[in-house]
């Protein structure tokens, strides 16, 4: 199971690092336009301009950051030992699909299986946490059974 595991754990880690790049590049991008954006005559579009800039850098910022903290989330999400109670890393398997307790990272295929990461803040993730298998419950008028945790 702990391989399963690593390999959903790795796809979290890949998303996460696009997400940086992805955000990284946005910055550079920004800095370099403003940079390249030369005074005119007209002085308020080059002053717009560069405001836009700005506001695109702080945006890609914002994300960045955002990704940083979920890099650390799994950074903390041991891929060893098995539990019997879902906890963040739980590897959880219900009657309505495969859930990985981690990050909010969409859908995962692992071994022609699909998993969803899902964060324990999430709204199903947080309806996971503490259940065992045979456990259930109700979401969004959906009946989940818990057919196994690892």
């Amino acid at each position: 199971m702990s391989d399963l595991k690593k390999k959903l754990h790795d796809q979290c880690v890949n998303y996460v690092r696009k997400s940086m790049d992805a955000a990284e590049l946005g910055i550079k991008e920004a800095q370099k336009a403003s940079n390249e954006d030369t005074k005119s005559s007209a002085g308020d579009k080059y002053e717009t301009g560069r405001a836009m800039m700005q506001q695109e850098t702080n945006r890609n910022l914002t994300q960045l950051n955002e990704a940083n903290k979920l890099m650390v989330a799994l950074n903390r999400i041991s891929t060893n030992g098995e539990s019997t109670k879902a906890e963040t890393g739980s590897v959880i398997t219900t009657n309505n699909g495969n859930f990985y307790l981690a990050i909010s990272a969409g859908s995962l295929s692992v071994d022609g299986k699909t998993y969803f990461a899902v964060s324990a803040a999430s709204p199903i993730g947080s309806l996971l946490i503490g259940k065992a298998a045979g456990d259930s419950f109700n979401l969004n008028g959906k009946l989940y059974i818990i057919q196994a945790v690892n």
